[in-house]
């Protein structure tokens, strides 16, 4: 049975692929010059220019700084560096390093991703794009910075805390995403790129600076284990990371823009636990790469043996540039191909009756760009910064109708906000129960790695229709999912996906959305990665299976080696298979910022929003809708107050719906300009 099932999902796969300074002690921490000369001070979105990328020789010296610290410390490492968009410009081996990594939280969990095996260059390259992707020019995150952010308490280890405010993020940038692209041959391309592994929260990832902007990112892998911090009130000298950390010397990010200088509720952010004064080498003398035992890898899927320039984000070149047709005045940047044509114009939804039309589409896009311009951001420097954040709209069968960002947004949320928005338009549909019953099972892998081949074995199988049960008890509404009684927005959804019920709340039962918190971790979280990890499991088994590895089921033989005549014998997951739904094409997201669009009483698609701050997330999504249907005359709106998900109260605790700032713009006095909609 079980082989039978890892064989169907191959099978499905492959039809869906047919379908579809000298002498210098190193500086205090963060204060690593910038090689353009240029200062960082006045960056807020607008330094990025044509030359602001990573050039071959500097990627070169990148990975030299962190190969010097490696060999200082006798921890010899994988080293990946990528550009902004996500571009691996070079991996690098150094002889020694480990080959694999374990996922472990440290929790006592068994099964989703915890004690898999994983190559040690995946882990690289997602904590370098990790680091590229969650930084701007207003705010330099690193992986660190992500663990604290995604446990289950904010902050890890306060009990009676709420989730972290991006729980959930990990599962994003998934490399079965229709959103985020995918290397072609040996040149760099449009992005933004997908990640092997989503989005890491194990320390040892950073940013890239050049000029005051971000250029890319490096992620290391040196100690073994693919991790997370559960406690951020110590310090801990993360050898991966003092690694990573010597190699942004010269590339650093800019000390005033750096996590620690940015609170979230009321708490401070942390970006490294590891300053200069702690390397054992001196990044501002470095050998050339070649001093140090090693090799430029080729990465299946990401990279060739080869270091390569990065390219200038906001270009075409990075597939992300200003638009030209469809938002004047609002200094929107969209996503274009390698022919420069934009990917996803507003267009009009084909789901229906009653479907979103392209100057629905359009005005609902350009009323979310006009209130972000307009609002303070949460998680930006200097204060008193304009929001940053990507926007997408989908119908009700969750296709993208349009998605657009605001200058320098961090790139993570634009596959986020797709994310968001098809979760709200999934979970508020009548069809969301028929669809889940119809999804195969869940077949949870550990994997051996043996000579010549990977061998998997299953650790545990899970029934995605289960939800539909236990979301209508914990509601006791025996409709659920199949009604479209209840308008669900992205705060809800969370609400649900949340090992505590009431959120924080040590002792209380976890949401349907959830596992039991005596088998949940950031690893393992339920619904979430219950979707998604089948495409995970196969992409993995595809890069193992293109590094020269038969694939092995126990003792069945499910690929065998590449040969000529047999180049891929075990396909990637196509674009958008991340579920066996397109309506969840890239997984869907358990963080705010997304609410679903109605006409009357009808479902007609949802809108979200990701990038700086869950309140502004929401608030942007929701006055949005409410703004684009007044210009519109009416035509659409929210959903009717009685259906929305706030007006449950599960176990006797009110679910939220969306949550706005008091005072949010720059331009107004305003407050709770929510309240009554």
């Amino acid at each position: 049975m079980r082989e039978r099932n890892f064989r169907h999902l191959v099978l499905m796969m492959l039809f869906l692929a047919g379908c579809s300074g000298e002498g210098n002690a190193p500086p205090a921490v963060g204060v690593a010059p910038a090689p353009s000369g240029a200062g960082s001070q006045g960056c807020t979105g607008s330094c990025a220019s044509a030359q602001s990328f990573l050039s071959p020789p500097e990627v070169e010296r990148i990975l030299a700084q962190a190969a010097q610290e490696a060999q200082a410390r006798n921890r010899p490492a994988v080293i990946a560096v990528v550009d902004r968009v996500g571009n691996v410009l070079a991996v690098y081996r150094m002889n020694g390093a480990p080959a694999t990594m374990r996922i472990v939280s440290g929790r006592p969990v068994r099964g989703g991703l915890e004690e898999l095996i994983v190559p040690s260059e995946l882990a690289a390259i997602a904590k370098a794009i990790t680091g590229a992707f969650l930084s701007s020019e207003g705010n330099a995150f690193s992986t660190r910075t992500a663990g604290q952010i995604v446990q289950e308490h904010f902050n890890p280890g306060e009990s009676g805390q709420p989730g972290g405010p991006l729980f959930g993020v990990q599962f994003s940038q998934l490399p079965c995403s229709d959103v985020n692209t995918r290397f072609d041959g040996a040149s760099v391309r449009p992005g933004p790129h997908r990640s092997p592994l989503g989005l890491s929260a194990d320390p040892g990832g950073f940013p890239l600076y050049k000029g005051g902007t971000p250029v890319g990112g490096i992620g290391v892998a040196a100690d073994g284990l693919y991790t997370l911090d559960p406690d951020v009130s110590d310090r801990d000298l993360d050898v991966d990371e003092l690694i990573a950390l010597a190699g942004t010397f010269g590339f650093a990010a800019p000390p005033e823009r750096r996590a620690e200088r940015i609170t979230v509720e009321g708490k401070t952010l942390r970006f490294s636990d590891a300053d200069f004064a702690d390397l054992r080498s001196d990044p501002a003398r470095v050998p050339a790469l070649g001093a140090t035992a090693g090799q430029i890898l080729a990465v299946a899927g990401y990279a060739p043996a080869a270091i390569r320039a990065g390219t200038a984000f906001g270009t075409p070149a990075s597939g992300i540039r200003p638009d030209r047709l469809d938002y004047p005045g609002l200094d929107a940047f969209v996503l274009v191909d390698g022919s420069d044509s934009e990917r996803f114009r507003p267009r009009a939804a084909h789901d229906g009756a009653g479907a979103l039309s392209e100057n629905e589409v359009r005005t609902i896009m350009q009323r979310a760009l006009a209130l972000a311009n307009r609002m303070r951001a949460q998680i930006r420097q200097p204060l008193g910064s304009q929001a940053r954040v990507s926007i997408a709209i989908v119908d009700r069968e969750g296709a993208i109708l349009a998605l657009a960002r605001t200058r320098d947004a961090p790139v993570f949320g634009l596959d986020v906000s797709v994310q968001k928005a098809r979760a709200a338009a999934f979970y508020s549909s009548a069809a969301a129960a028929s669809v889940l019953a119809s999804l195969p099972r869940t077949s949870y892998f550990r994997i051996a790695l043996e000579p010549g081949r990977a061998v998997l074995s299953v650790s545990e199988e899970r029934e995605p229709q289960a939800l539909i049960p236990a979301l209508r008890g914990f509601l006791a509404r025996p409709q659920a999912l199949s009604d479209g009684a209840i308008a669900f927005s992205a705060r809800a959804i969370g609400n649900l996906a949340r090992p505590f019920y009431p959120d924080g709340v040590r002792g209380a039962s976890a949401g349907p959305f959830s596992r039991p918190f005596e088998q949940w971790s950031p690893f393992h979280v339920g619904t979430q990665l219950d979707l998604v990890y089948p495409a995970v499991a196969l992409h993995l088994a595809h890069v193992l299976n293109q590094s020269g590895l038969a694939i092995f089921l126990g003792t069945t033989l499910i690929a065998p080696a590449p040969s000529s005549d047999n180049p891929v014998p075990l396909p990637d997951p196509p674009p958008g298979s991340c579920t066996a739904t397109p309506r969840l094409a890239n997984g869907h997201q358990i963080f705010p910022g997304a609410v679903p669009i109605y006409r009357g009483n009808t479902l007609i698609g949802a809108v979200g929003v990701s990038g700086d701050g869950i309140d502004q997330d929401d608030l942007v999504a929701f006055l949005a809708v409410h703004e684009a249907g007044q210009a519109l005359g009416g035509g659409l709106g929210h959903a009717p107050r009685e259906l929305r998900a706030d007006q449950l109260a599960p176990q006797g605790v009110r679910l939220r719906y969306v949550q706005c700032p008091t005072t949010p713009f720059l331009d107004s006095s305003a407050q709770n300009v929510c309240e009554g909609l």
